[in-house]
């Protein structure tokens, strides 16, 4: 739990950084550059999802309990070398035809495309490494990592945009980031387990577990950010700097789970491998449980306060062409929190090829409804689309993890949360009609909405004595 912690905390002020980001760029850039920052950010998401073959995940879940020095070598610069080479190989195709992909993306920006090639092959190798730490649980380190790179990342991107650099000097703030993080990764995992070359003993079986994630990773990337793609070429780029920020709010639901994704497959694939299926059900049906007590009241806060909030942190024009956006992506990214902690059974059951086979349905089905929708309806379209293809991806995921493992889910507790939720609406709506503009007052009253939305659950007994009497444990220690 402290460690879940740890990377909830390190997750709450990543996605504050990203807020603290976002008036800059918006105010400071043409709409139209700020788009073409964003292609730039969604297409660092795409190219490793693809190039690096499963392989991060292959590594939590088959390293996670090795013990000895010579095991971790063989498994760790195995999956280096491999990545090496296919990471190496897509940066240079992109640097090659960086001219047709800069004109059909990124608004005829061929330097920002050629920076961009080798962007991508430095986040494969940071993204590897990353997972080195996630695999053996070294917690307080990779959290301190995450969040150095966020807070130098800022300080280099807002520096230079204001400087007057532009998209140009904002890209570049990227770069200097991955290669600053990829030398201090390199250090600390180099001192830890030395440098050995690697005898691909175990490649088969590697490849065999990780390849068929890639479908789902590809798909997982078609459903979550196709749409700005889309957007850019019915809608024009300016249309994308218009619904990026309401997706980026509706998003920071995402913050929730991004703790449990992190945590759970190493610790869940120890208890499994070790038979304690029930230790296994009790993680995962606390992780529900704690997530939507935590989501449940976001995507209410957030999507009563969307309008108000984008106001403040980009720009007038921006928010009322995209504060609908945000309740469609704050109830995707609870629904998307459910299948992350469900779909760990398929992972455990080494069943990943049902996860990419709903993944490739839901991205068949959100590109082909994108295609149908952006040009008609514009981009709430787009954002009806995705929550449309995350809740089918839920109950996919639902019900082929379930036919394996099944843990108690706590229906009454979620009534309990929608309850109080309830309440908390109302007290967001009519405090809302009452404060004075302005950050402060909004500040203001979702603390006030957060104590009442506790207060509430506290009223239903949302909690047992054992779960109260734990977390107070917790935070003596």
């Amino acid at each position: 739990a402290r460690r879940i912690g740890l990377i909830g905390i390190t997750n709450l002020l990543i996605s504050l950084s990203g807020l603290i980001l976002l008036p800059i760029l918006t105010k400071t850039l043409p709409i139209e550059e700020y788009g073409t920052y964003i292609q730039v950010t969604v297409t660092i998401g795409l190219v490793p999802a693809v190039v690096m073959l499963g392989l991060p995940y292959t590594m939590v879940r088959f390293l996670a309990g090795a013990r000895s020095r010579e095991e971790i070598q063989e498994g760790y610069y195995s999956i280096v070398g491999i990545t090496v080479v296919t990471a190496g190989l897509a940066s240079l195709a992109l640097f090659i035809l960086a001219e047709p992909i800069a004109a059909a993306l990124f608004d005829n920006r061929v330097a920002i495309t050629r920076i961009l090639a080798a962007i991508v092959f430095l986040e494969c190798m940071n993204g590897l490494q990353y997972n080195y730490f996630r695999t053996f649980q070294q917690i307080k380190r990779y959290s301190s990592l995450t969040f150095f790179k966020t807070c130098l990342q800022l300080i280099l991107v807002c520096t230079l945009v204001l400087a007057g650099y532009g998209i140009l000097g904002a890209t570049i703030g990227l770069l200097v980031t991955d290669v600053v993080l990829l030398i201090i990764m390199s250090i600390l995992i180099v001192s830890e387990i030395g440098v050995a070359v690697p005898k691909f003993r175990h490649l088969r079986e590697y490849l065999s577990f990780g390849l068929p994630t890639v479908p789902g990773n590809l798909s997982s990337w078609v459903v979550n950010s196709s749409d700005r793609y889309v957007i850019a070429l019915f809608l024009g780029t300016a249309y994308v700097g218009y619904y990026s920020p309401g997706y980026t709010l509706g998003n920071m639901v995402n913050m929730f789970i991004a703790p449990l994704s992190f945590m759970l497959p190493a610790v869940l694939s120890k208890h499994y491998d070790d038979g304690n299926l029930n230790d296994v059900k009790t993680v995962l049906s606390y992780s529900m449980k704690y997530f939507l007590a935590l989501a449940i009241p976001s995507v209410v806060g957030l999507s009563l306060l969307s309008k108000p909030l984008l106001t403040i942190l980009s720009t007038p024009e921006i928010a009322a062409q995209g504060y609908l956006i945000t309740p469609f992506l704050a109830l995707a990214g609870l629904l998307f929190g459910l299948y992350a902690i469900i779909t760990q059974i398929l992972v455990l059951e080494k069943k990943t090829t049902i996860t990419g086979t709903i993944w490739i349905v839901a991205a068949v089905l959100n590109l082909g409804l994108n295609i149908i929708f952006v040009p008609r309806i514009g981009i709430v379209g787009a954002a009806a689309t995705t929550l449309f293809v995350y809740s089918l991806a839920f109950i996919l995921s639902a019900y082929y993890s379930f036919k394996y493992l099944v843990f108690p889910v706590d229906v009454s507790f979620i009534l309990k949360c929608l309850v109080a939720a309830t309440i908390m609406g109302v007290v967001v709506v009519i405090g809302g009609a009452q404060i004075s503009g302005g950050l402060l007052g909004i500040i203001l009253l979702v603390g006030i909405s957060a104590l009442i939305y506790g207060a509430g659950l506290f009223i239903l007994r949302g909690f047992k004595k054992e779960e109260i009497r734990f977390f107070r444990g917790l935070l003596r220690v």
